[in-house]
């Protein structure tokens, strides 16, 4: 997969965008599943845990969909 900037009503959009929308999502998901389970009162700097989280998924959203084969 190439990435490209996404058109939407003439106004170009970085790739990145609707990753980090993803990442975004998937982050609260495991933030508000982690604060039910009480684990969130167990982590030291919780903005800081959970900004870590986001850059992880962020990169593995890059480097899985980065490597995929899209054959036309």
């Amino acid at each position: 997969m190439s990435f490209v900037e996404i058109d939407v009503f003439g106004v170009l959009i970085s790739p990145l965008v609707p990753l980090m929308a993803l990442a975004a999502a998937v982050t609260i998901a495991l933030r508000i599943i982690m604060t039910e389970a009480g684990l969130m009162r167990r982590i030291w700097h919780p903005a800081l845990f959970e900004f870590s989280i986001f850059l992880i998924l962020l990169t593995a959203a890059v480097l899985i969909l980065g490597n995929l084969k899209v054959y036309a």
